[in-house]
């Protein structure tokens, strides 16, 4: 028989291991063919193998970081559901004790619009008391004229008597 390595077989290509074959037996010549297709399917069984660790490996380390993600993701639905059913524990008080105080949403709107002008009227009337000069010549206050949406009467007339 042939003496020649594992290793050297399998590394041979099938030409030069047709050169080597040539002038031996017949039956060397099978049992060589099928020593070196066995160590090729050891050698793609071990690839094999090796390959599928690895990937075994990958998809280990994925499934661990979605899991993570995945408990992330529920703490959150979690946090984000304790908050909405605080909102409509709230929202539902609110509603009750406008149902009990019967005051219609519309109306509660107006007045508060109401209150807000009466605010800020009340608030334009104590600066033009507090910073307006009079000109008792032109009959209109300085305030009066550089603002125009000021609905206070200055003229000589409708002023307070100073003299006591």
């Amino acid at each position: 028989m042939y003496n020649i390595t594992d290793k050297e077989l399998v590394s041979l290509t099938v030409r030069e291991l047709n050169r080597i074959l040539r002038g031996l037996p017949k039956d060397e010549m099978v049992q060589l063919k099928q020593r070196r297709r066995t160590l090729k399917n050891r050698g793609y069984a071990a690839s094999c193998r090796e390959k599928r660790m690895t990937q075994k490996e990958e998809l280990e380390m994925e499934r661990s970081i979605l899991r993570d993600e995945v408990d992330k993701l529920q703490r959150e639905n979690y946090e984000i559901r304790r908050e909405l059913d605080g909102m409509r524990t709230k929202y539902e008080a609110l509603r009750n004790f406008a149902a009990n105080e019967m005051v219609q949403p519309a109306l509660r709107l107006m007045t508060m619009q109401m209150v807000k002008h009466d605010q800020e009227k009340s608030v334009e009337q104590d600066y033009d008391n507090s910073s307006t000069q009079f000109s008792y010549s032109s009959g209109a206050s300085m305030a009066s004229a550089s603002s125009p949406s000021s609905s206070l009467d200055t003229s000589p007339d409708s002023l307070p008597d100073t003299e006591s």
